[in-house]
């Protein structure tokens, strides 16, 4: 199945219960109080995207960046699933949640997108889903998607209540706490028998 329109592309945070876990003390402080009542989401715009096999640069002057190995469900209709899509969301390592600095989380290439788009009804359960997240052919990660907050419909149907999403949008399940972390040289595999496998290498910033 291959996409015909690309729209946005949405991830999600704390959609993971370890990670909404570690979060917890930090919900309960100014400004915010108390934990999120809707789905928090963020933007990888276009500038972002990296095919299956491309290869990502590192800033510089940053020595490692953080990699969340996620799928993303693909938008037929504002209510209707099209299939799932591999996904590295690559981020500068920080402290901030709730709103991710674009600084950040935008660079250039930081987001690696699968060339492998599933129908759902091929792909199977969404809650059952799990990646394998290799670094050098080395099993760095384990993401299991039966440890989502929300499952996949009702995220949907949540984010659904204060937007319009449309053909080709693309929403992030999430990432699972613990992002592995790599450098310049380093070569990441996230791998799902019903979604492939999406390769990115990390190189340095050219000068």
């Amino acid at each position: 199945m291959s996409l015909v329109k690309r729209g946005t592309v949405y991830g999600t945070l704390m959609n993971f219960r370890g990670e909404l876990d570690a979060l917890a003390g930090k919900m309960n402080e100014a400004p915010y109080n108390a934990p999120p009542k809707a789905p928090v989401l963020y933007v990888k715009p276009a500038n972002t995207w990296t095919e299956n096999g491309g290869s990502i640069a590192i800033p510089a002057g940053a020595q490692e960046v953080a990699i969340g190995a996620s799928v993303a469900m693909v938008m037929k209709s504002a209510r209707e699933i099209a299939g799932f899509v591999l996904m590295n969301d690559v981020t500068l390592p920080h402290d901030s949640f709730y709103r991710p600095p674009v600084k950040f989380n935008c660079r250039d290439g930081f987001l690696g997108i699968g060339d492998r788009i599933r129908a759902r009804n091929e792909a199977g359960d969404p809650a059952v889903f799990k990646l394998e997240v290799r670094i050098n052919g080395e099993l760095k990660q384990t993401v299991r998607f039966s440890q989502l907050v929300r499952t996949a419909e009702q995220l949907l149907a949540d984010v659904s209540e204060f937007m319009t999403l449309g053909e080709g949008d693309m929403l992030m399940l999430g990432c699972d706490v613990e992002r592995p972390r790599v450098r310049a040289g380093d070569r990441v595999e996230i791998k799902m028998p019903a979604l492939g496998t999406l390769t990115n290498t990390f190189v340095a910033e050219a000068a």
